[in-house]
């Protein structure tokens, strides 16, 4: 309870993308087991996805209260336009969380919200809650590898390292410290190959902001464990690692997917045997050219092992149903394919041999926390750097090298997995990293004393 003897109430609210809301959910789901109430935020188009993908009545068991506000965007527009998002939401959403906090502050049966907890794609709602004289925790769910990248971006422009574009000057790699991986000039944490437009609003949205927000906030809170990567904790002040957030047993009550989770793959692995299923999932955002998609589906076919493959409808341009039909006739029901699963049961279950994964950071926390090796895809962004740990510092995976045309070849494909399902050494370290990851949120452990701090200052 607060001073006044009441149950403390906070408002989370992430930024509109899987990778956002998710980790956020989860955040919320351990912060009610402490006795506080949480309203959660998603944009009305997001609310509606997350609601049309529920478990039927799963909102109704939930303890998080969802409630959802304009992004200032019309219903046929394109949300995957991240820049025409991204200058509407500044534009229209921090007006409408003004009067949705006043409205719910104003109502009796609510209590007031103490605190605004943001992902730090939306830290304007840190700049609102400020203004209302509330307490603010920044949320970043990334990687904190990458998060001192953006931060130290004034440092690399004043050193002449990169361009105020965020473009080296000179094709070198670039080094934090020696403890963390280095970027390549290509692969940096604001780059996205595929649109240069992207990257530049990217890189200017972020690095004029990311600096601001930190400073801003009372709590930086981030999807981390300190002994996963204490070197780079040590260059953010003030960092509070409180992952890997997991849902555990709070599958049922989850409401936070964009996509329903097909649970049917979940009893058809009960049925392979003990490490014998390649897991291939790319997240939310990552699309293929139809030929790397074909060269991706032959890898798997050439293999000869069984694999469970999810495949979004929107994952590449071409046919997915004629395809499909054709492939599944090819492989015999070898494998299995679903739109979405429940990745954190998938990993954890004992048929799963290694994730084929585009490296976004919950995934790779995920399969950390399982003990999964790793067969790195990444695509832009902070993916290239968590590729870098995955198979450079944690020695938990290994990549894939494109072709002279920039395909990532069947013969690719097969040989990394055969030569990553060979390699004792990395099942060796992915299994003590899991042991790390559960002794660290384990009482006692340092994300869960962060976390029990957190909860503390919180309620007071």
């Amino acid at each position: 309870m607060d001073s006044q003897g009441r149950q403390p109430h906070v408002l989370v609210i992430p930024f509109p993308g899987q990778g956002h809301v998710a980790p956020l959910m989860k955040l919320s789901h351990k912060i009610v087991d402490h006795g506080i109430k949480v309203t959660f935020v998603n944009t009305e188009f997001i609310h509606a996805k997350v609601k049309a993908s529920m478990v039927v009545k799963s909102e109704e068991k939930s303890p998080i209260r969802l409630v959802s506000i304009p992004d200032g965007l019309e219903s046929g527009d394109d949300r995957k336009d991240f820049l025409k998002l991204t200058q509407s939401m500044l534009k229209v959403m921090p007006v409408h969380l003004t009067d949705l906090i006043e409205k719910i502050n104003q109502s009796n049966d609510d209590g007031q919200i103490s605190c605004v907890i943001a992902s730090i794609g939306v830290g304007w709602a840190l700049e609102v809650a400020e203004k209302m004289g509330m307490k603010r925790a920044a949320v970043w769910p990334g990687g904190p590898g990458n998060l001192a990248f953006l931060l130290h971006v004034p440092k690399l422009i004043e050193d002449g390292i990169i361009d105020t574009k965020g473009t080296p000057i000179k094709d070198n790699l670039i080094w934090l410290s020696k403890e963390i991986p280095a970027c390549s000039s290509t692969e940096l944490p604001w780059s996205f190959p595929a649109d240069l437009k992207i990257q530049n609003f990217f890189f200017e949205y972020y690095t004029s902001r990311v600096n601001h927000y930190v400073k801003q906030c009372n709590w930086l809170l981030c999807n981390s464990f300190h002994e996963l990567d204490s070197a780079v904790c040590d260059l953010i002040p003030g960092i509070i690692p409180v992952g890997p957030l997991l849902l555990g047993n709070q599958l049922s009550n989850y409401v936070g997917s964009f996509w329903p989770q097909n649970s049917t793959c979940l009893s058809w692995l009960d049925k392979q045997p003990v490490g014998s299923v390649i897991y291939v999932a790319f997240g939310s955002i990552a699309t293929f050219s139809q030929k790397q998609f074909d060269e991706l589906a032959h890898g798997l076919e050439l293999i000869g092992q069984t694999f469970l493959w999810v495949v979004r409808s929107d994952i590449t341009d071409g046919p997915l149903a004629e395809f499909f039909h054709v492939f599944r006739t090819r492989l015999n029901d070898r494998g299995m394919i679903v739109e979405w699963a429940p990745q954190e049961k998938v990993l954890d279950h004992p048929s799963i041999a290694c994730f084929v994964s585009h490296c976004g950071w919950n995934s790779t926390l995920e399969g950390i926390s399982m003990g999964v090796r790793f067969l790195c895809w990444p695509f832009f962004s902070d993916q290239f750097h968590n590729r870098s740990y995955i198979c450079d510092v944690w020695k938990i995976g290994l990549g894939l090298t494109p072709d002279e045309n920039g395909l990532i070849t069947r013969h690719e494909i097969k040989t990394k997995i055969e030569t990553l399902l060979s390699d004792d050494g990395i099942k060796r370290n992915s299994l003590e990293l899991k042991k790390m990851a559960k002794t660290s949120v384990t009482e006692g452990g340092s994300s869960s004393k962060n976390f029990e701090s957190f909860i503390e200052q919180l309620k007071h």
